[in-house]
């Protein structure tokens, strides 16, 4: 029986043979991402606590009941919101920067492309441990250069000022981050056509009106995926909080993904943590699917 003859409800050779080879690979992402996730899930409507095992009553939506009446956890959703925002701005801003830097024809470009690598080659936690030296109050590289320039009279305690603490973190992450926002963003800028700009020229546009009218508009798909992934990256963040501030000082970098870890492996209390969890990622997913909607229906 050929393919075109065969009933559509029947597996052919073929079919059943790509399910056999794919079984594995299913078996694994089932044990690795689906059952974690969907016990998780299941977690999340009860009243787990380490300190109490034999003890685990069914609780229902309560978990995530008392997370939206807690200002605590409100207020690491503002901070979070806060990072976020600025983060993401400043990404967006420094990869346009650059990106157009580099679509330009110019000595040692090949050699400035090699260096703006270097930031997203480095792992997260060896980015945090170097930026902790550069912030810290006896040795730090920042206190030695503002010293030296004479814009400081004596080493200040940079992570341990509240009003500095989020935006030093940020700063953190934004180097981190620009590379990969920036290689994003030179890829939509190759792709432009040379004749749109000739052809904006004949008309007689400046270069700020090429800009506007010609380069914004086509970079809009990288402009759209630089937003939707620094967005997630930021929202979730973990790494720099943990190593450069723990949370501190006072409450002025407890932010989201921190109140997590606090709730669910210092607190020990597993329900409330993956519902805190759940609550973060359904936020994630709406802001992405806003981005989508509204940088999409643009493109």
């Amino acid at each position: 029986m050929t393919r075109a003859t065969r009933p559509k409800w029947r597996v052919g050779y073929e079919e059943r043979s790509a399910m056999l080879f794919l079984a594995p690979v299913m078996a694994v992402l089932g044990a690795v991402a689906v059952f974690p996730i969907a016990y998780s899930l299941y977690i999340s409507f009860f009243s787990i606590k380490l300190t109490r095992p034999n003890r685990t009553p069914f609780v229902g939506l309560k978990n995530y009941t008392d997370l939206l009446g807690d200002e605590a956890f409100w207020g690491a959703v503002w901070r979070t919101v806060s990072f976020s925002l600025v983060s993401v701005t400043a990404i967006a801003f420094i990869a346009l920067l650059v990106s157009l830097l580099l679509n330009q024809e110019f000595r040692g470009r090949r050699i400035l492309s090699t260096i703006l690598l270097v930031p997203w080659a480095i792992p997260y936690v060896a980015n945090a441990l170097m930026w902790k030296w550069i912030y810290d109050s006896s040795y730090g590289a920042l206190n030695g250069l503002l010293y030296q320039l004479d814009f400081i009279d004596k080493y200040m305690v940079w992570l341990g000022d509240q009003d500095k603490t989020l935006f030093l973190i940020a700063n953190a992450f934004v180097w981190k981050e620009v590379p990969l926002a920036t290689i994003l963003l030179l890829v939509s800028l190759k792709s432009i056509p040379s004749d749109l700009y000739a052809a904006a020229r004949v008309d007689g546009a400046t270069v700020w009106q090429r800009f506007v009218h010609v380069t914004l508009p086509a970079m809009k798909p990288g402009f759209m995926l630089v937003m939707i992934y620094e967005t997630m990256m930021a929202i979730r963040h973990f790494d720099l909080f943990f190593i450069l501030t723990e949370g501190g000082p006072g409450s002025a970098s407890h932010v989201l993904s921190w109140h997590i870890y606090v709730e669910t492996f210092r607190n020990l209390s597993f329900g409330s943590g993956a519902a805190m969890s759940y609550l973060l990622a359904i936020a994630t997913f709406a802001l992405s699917y806003l981005f989508i909607r509204t940088l999409g229906r643009k493109i």
